[in-house]
């Protein structure tokens, strides 16, 4: 397996993304602010298990995942193996655990000190490998402080690179070229480009962590025009920066772009998901994916990627062509 760089790390191009084995979790209003599906512990922690057998080493979480269950099931899944994967959460987003609901913000120094502890606790472990700041749009003049922090929490030994889950340049600005930031993630798949933080990335030589590469699962061909999602999905509420869903359902104008370019992404022994996934890592050598699961089926799935053909310059140019 052709590895990737994330700062002092090689990683494998797809990692695992934590956040639907996290489960229910709520936001402020009593909305949903995740999938909110059935979870097994145990089918995430066998995934896990055998993902890290696999080859991919890179698990993703944040600790608002199903209101700090993510991270406790990762925990579980890495005890005894440790040193076999390379850790990173998030902070920023406050919750109450015990009833799974968001409680507001915080990315003063003395939060995020105790965020970062409560972290390494439900994560059993003493140190993170990567901590990202988890609040996208947050203002740009006051994040040197959060960097600063961040700084701070190398020094103690408590995480060992750092980055910031955010869809704005100007803002990764502000942490790139310190010496312990080493990734930016971003929202990344084929309906939702972003050109800037690419080119951000490569300039920057960072890791660029996708988020969402197969689009909240629009991508991976199990619905249709007529799809209905549970009233605890957030696919069904829509929050402002779900794009591909509308009132409940599928984008009508993204399904028939999906339409026009499965059959490239399903061939050379491709599935239409591992098409996605491998147009993803096509678009930049710094790119490193993590698609989400809830059963062994998915991520084995997702995994087996790996193994088949890569993106040609040929199907890179038609779907480019057909996505218009």
């Amino acid at each position: 397996m052709e590895l990737r760089k994330l700062g002092q790390f090689d990683v494998a191009p797809i990692g695992i993304g934590g956040w639907a084995i996290g489960g229910e979790v709520w936001d402020m209003d009593g909305s949903p602010a995740g999938m909110n599906k059935p979870v097994d512990d145990q089918e995430s922690i066998k995934a896990i298990h055998f993902g890290l057998d696999f080859g991919l080493n890179f698990i993703d979480t944040a600790n608002m995942y199903g209101g700090g269950h993510s991270e406790r099931v990762i925990g579980k899944a890495l005890e005894g193996r440790r040193d076999q994967a390379v850790l990173a959460t998030k902070f920023g987003v406050l919750f109450d655990e015990p009833k799974r609901r968001v409680t507001g913000t915080s990315a003063t120094p003395e939060s995020i000190v105790l965020q970062c502890e409560q972290s390494l606790r439900r994560l059993n472990t003493d140190y993170i490998d990567l901590y990202q700041f988890h609040l996208n749009d947050f203002p740009a003049e006051q994040a040197h402080v959060v960097r600063d922090t961040l700084e701070t929490l190398v020094m103690a030994g408590k995480i060992r690179a750092f980055g910031w889950s955010t869809d704005f340049a100007d803002r990764a600005a502000i942490f790139a070229n310190h010496r312990h930031c080493v990734s930016m993630q971003y929202q990344y798949n084929l309906f939702e480009q972003n050109p800037a933080m690419v080119d951000f990335v490569e300039k920057h030589q960072l890791a660029g962590i996708n988020r969402g590469p197969l689009a909240m699962g629009l991508i991976t061909g199990k619905y249709t025009d007529a799809s209905q999602f549970d009233e605890n999905d957030i696919r069904k509420v829509n929050p402002a920066w779900l794009k591909y869903f509308k009132n409940g359902q599928p984008d009508p104008v993204m399904m028939e772009k999906l339409n026009a370019i499965k059959e490239i992404l399903a061939s050379n022994g491709r599935s239409q998901i591992q098409g996605a996934l491998a147009w993803n890592l096509a678009m930049s050598p710094q790119h490193i994916a993590i698609p989400g699961f809830r059963t062994l089926e998915q991520l084995s799935h997702n995994a087996e990627t790996l193994q088949k053909a890569a993106m040609t310059e040929q199907e890179l140019a038609h779907i480019s062509e057909l996505l218009g």
